[in-house]
C-alpha cells in the first residue's frame, strides 16, 4: 500500500469519527489542522486505524504520536 493509499483511507476514518465529510489527509496535517480532532477523538482514530490497519500500537508509540 503506497502513501497515498494509506491517506486516502486514514482521510475516510477521520470523516467517519469527526463526521465531517471535507478531511482531507496530507503528510503535514496536525490535530491543528482538523476541527474536532482533540485528545479523546485521538484514541479513537487510534484504536479505529489499529483495527482496520491491523497493526498495534504500544504506549510509548501513542504518547510519541
Amino acid at each position: 500500500m503506497d502513501t497515498q493509499m494509506i491517506l486516502t483511507k486514514l482521510s475516510l476514518i477521520f470523516q467517519e469519527i469527526l463526521k465531517k465529510d471535507n478531511i482531507v489527509l496530507t503528510n503535514e496535517t496536525t490535530a491543528q489542522d482538523v476541527e474536532g480532532w482533540n485528545s479523546l477523538t485521538n484514541m479513537i482514530l487510534i484504536s479505529r486505524i489499529e483495527k482496520d490497519f491491523n497493526v498495534h500500537f504500544t504506549f510509548r508509540d501513542i504518547v510519541r504520536f
